[in-house]
């Protein structure tokens, strides 16, 4: 099963930008679905968005066309670049590998411990 180790999170004020990291061990990275999802205190474990083993991307509604889901499958590494962040997704940020990307959290088999992501108003 693969390991999944996530970075980069921080305090950023409104509309300021972070990239995400999630370095993947211990498994065939380039066969795996991988995700982002969030979870805000009190609220539900969201998606935030996927990239397939191919390429494609896919995004929540919340953060499409701010945030944006790639890969590096020589590095085994899923970056999430986020952009014109706002308050609202301030939340831990947690990777996830699948055999498929979904948006039900259910579907992923592995998961990282989490990166805290604090957005400033």
């Amino acid at each position: 099963q693969v390991q999944l180790v996530e970075s980069g999170g921080g305090l950023v004020q409104a509309g300021g930008s972070l990239r995400l990291s999630c370095d993947a061990s211990g498994g065939t990275f380039q066969s795996y679905g991988m995700a982002w999802f969030r979870q805000a205190p009190g609220k539900e474990r969201e998606f935030v968005g996927g990239i397939t083993w191919s390429g494609v991307t896919y995004y929540g509604e919340s953060v499409k066309d701010r945030f944006t889901i790639s890969r590096d499958n020589a590095k085994s590494t899923v970056y999430l670049q986020m952009n014109s962040l706002k308050p609202e997704d301030t939340a831990v940020y947690y990777c996830a590998a699948g055999q498929y990307v979904r948006r039900n959290q259910n579907d992923f088999g592995s998961w990282g411990q989490g990166t805290q992501v604090t957005v400033s108003s």
